[in-house]
């Protein structure tokens, strides 16, 4: 089992079939209206939602029910509240998380937030309750000590309380305790307690939607997309692992639409189609620690189908000079993040030998085919960490 919300999404809905001219539109959008599956919300949206509507109800003594947020990409869903209380020290709501056709550990959970006033100047701060992570170790997106609730959700959050604060001419200074009910129990089925989040789940989402994910019908998508830029004369695609990959490669090579494939975590299935199909030109772009699995030889990069393997990072190290103390250090680092940082710190261009690498075994899969291929390597803001040359 799994929650696949760290994976970055794109819109919910978008054009995926043929128009009234016929031709088949591409993009990420298009992709995931093919796959035929119903998208969801991740842990982050439904946190926002619960801490909008128990802000509105401690300033009005009415919850909104439904309760209407913002996500980040405009999108306006609206959310039936499942559980609400209201005292004079602060008040609480309940969402309970719909994960759509995906089949994420959380699916189903009860996200719960409670906001309470704070003096003015206090700003908006962040606890976690029963259910919800605390950060142990580094390496991660938060500073040890902090709640497990990631940075796009607390943004979310932030900004809801902003707009509610000045509507009813208030400082908005608040805590925010968000739980999850049994959610210590369902965070043993994550990754969280081997990465130092310990007491629960993390509150997660960089875009608020959940992309449904099946197997087959992800990959027939990727395949579909390929088709579809090929039929539309692109020669450069880029295969992205999530929208903040796809950010990148819009500003750093400016493609457009259907020339962006959401290759998720199927490197292989990517490679192995365009061997077939080829373009001239293939980026592939995706997080750090993503792509270093792709370097290690896995094609697919599903965490619970392969995991960073740190020992070979360190090997890496080793060849961009890293010595013996280093190169120990990056073997035991809490996570990939925490490696890229060691070696940063110390002038090893980790990075880029990772990209260099997942570049050359994407070139051994695609077997002498006519593609040129470039890899980018970003962290978790889509700043770029790691590149190779085109090759």
């Amino acid at each position: 089992m799994r929650s696949s919300e760290g994976r970055g999404v794109g819109e919910a809905s978008g054009a995926g079939r043929a128009q009234g001219s016929g031709q088949a539109k591409g993009g990420r959008r298009a992709q995931l209206e093919h796959t035929g599956l119903r998208h969801g919300w991740t842990t982050g949206t439904c946190a926002t939602a619960a801490t909008t509507a128990a802000y509105t109800a401690l300033l009005t003594g009415e919850f909104p029910d439904p309760v209407t947020i913002t996500l980040p990409r405009g999108q306006t869903p609206s959310f039936a509240l499942a559980a609400e209380e209201l005292t004079g020290d602060f008040a609480m709501a309940g969402i309970v998380k719909d994960a759509g056709d995906d089949p994420d550990v959380t699916h189903g959970a009860l996200v719960r937030a409670t906001v309470r006033r704070l003096p003015a100047g206090t700003g908006v701060v962040f606890r976690a309750g029963p259910g919800v992570g605390t950060i142990t170790r580094p390496g991660l997106p938060l500073p040890v000590g902090e709640p497990a609730v990631n940075p796009v959700p607390r943004r979310m959050m932030s900004e809801h309380i902003a707009e509610i604060a000045d509507r009813h001419g208030v400082s908005g200074d608040v805590e925010i305790t968000v739980s999850v009910d049994h959610g210590e129990e369902i965070a043993r089925s994550t990754w969280n307690p081997r990465l130092g989040i310990l007491g629960g789940l993390s509150i997660l989402g960089t875009t608020g939607i959940v992309v449904p994910y099946s197997c087959s019908a992800w990959i027939d998508s990727i395949r579909r997309g390929v088709d579809v830029a090929r039929a539309a004369g692109r020669t450069h695609v880029a295969g992205c692992t999530g929208s903040t990959s796809e950010k990148t490669v819009v500003a750093e090579y400016g493609l457009p639409e259907d020339a962006l494939l959401d290759m998720g975590d199927f490197a292989g299935a990517v490679l192995k189609y365009i061997r077939r199909h080829p373009v001239d030109r293939l980026t592939i772009c995706g997080g750090f620690a993503k792509l270093s699995k792709l370097a290690a030889g896995h094609l697919d990069l599903h965490s619970g189908r392969s995991q960073v393997d740190k020992g070979f990072l360190a090997e890496l190290a080793r060849h961009g000079g890293a010595d013996e103390t280093l190169a120990a250090e990056v073997a035991t680092a809490n996570t990939g993040l925490a490696a890229l940082q060691l070696c940063q710190a110390a002038g090893v261009p980790l990075g880029d030998l990772v990209a260099k690498t997942a570049r050359d075994e994407a070139l051994a899969v695609l077997r002498g085919a006519p593609v040129a291929v470039d890899v980018l390597c970003i962290d978790r803001a889509g700043t770029v960490v790691g590149r190779s040359t085109i090759q």
